[in-house]
């Protein structure tokens, strides 16, 4: 089976007046579809930088990206768009939904890139706030909503192009530790499901619910490995 990501060799330098800083320095790795793995590392670590090549937001300054077949290590921006859009569904930590738009508008929003037209774009938006648990909560605004539930909605947009890989930056890191169990549950549904994931944290007991685990320090991967104690959410304790 050809793996869904392969990143040979990857680096990047910044240069920031006379100095080069080397954010990765040779990064090899390969995840397979219906993964679910952990990027951990410290600050200053080069998870960051290499979560943003893996979420097409920025590009390689040396090395080979092969994502579902499509080399993205030296695309233009233009094509990069189009290929987030298709293939990566993101959730963010400050969860990033348009203030003034509803759920339901928020969720729909990455199929108005796509071409979908407005009738089945609310469709499959409602479709989707209903698989997170938000069917009374479609006309709802962000301000009118949770954390927990404004997490949920980013989860939805996330899902709505069927992406290859949902890429969960620090998914819990403005939640309280009920919420987070929560956000974590459906993180696991959507992997049963079959879908690939790769979560970016700091928080141990957080990346202790993926299936592997791959840790960085000073722009290398200094650990790889499956996990061997996977957490899973009590779900008699917790309403997902």
């Amino acid at each position: 089976m050809e793996p869904l990501i392969t990143i040979r060799d990857i680096g990047r330098k910044y240069v920031i007046g006379s100095e080069v800083i080397h954010a990765l320095k040779s990064v090899s790795l390969t995840i397979n579809k219906g993964e679910f793995v952990a990027l951990m590392g410290p600050s200053g670590s080069g998870k960051s930088t290499l979560m943003n090549i893996l979420g097409c937001l920025d590009t390689p300054t040396k090395g080979d990206y092969i994502l579902n077949g499509i080399n993205v290590s030296q695309m233009s921006e233009n094509e990069l768009a189009e290929v987030r859009n298709k293939e990566i569904g993101f959730v963010f930590q400050t969860f990033n939904l348009l203030p003034r738009n509803t759920a339901l508008d928020n969720v729909a929003l990455p199929l108005v890139y796509s071409g979908v037209n407005k009738e089945q774009r609310e469709e499959r938006a409602n479709k989707a706030l209903q698989n997170v648990g938000l069917e009374n909560r479609v006309h709802h605004k962000p301000n009118e909503l949770s954390g927990g539930q404004r997490q949920r909605v980013a989860v939805a947009r996330a899902l709505i192009n069927e992406p290859s890989i949902i890429l969960a930056d620090e998914p819990t890191g403005n939640l309280d530790t009920k919420t987070s169990i929560e956000i974590m549950g459906l993180i696991e549904d959507i992997h049963d499901k079959g879908n690939t994931i790769i979560l970016v944290t700091h928080e141990e007991d957080i990346a202790q619910h993926a299936h592997r685990i791959v840790r960085m320090r000073d722009g290398l991967i200094e650990n790889d490995y499956a996990n061997p104690d996977i957490r899973r959410v009590d779900r008699s304790t917790v309403a997902l």
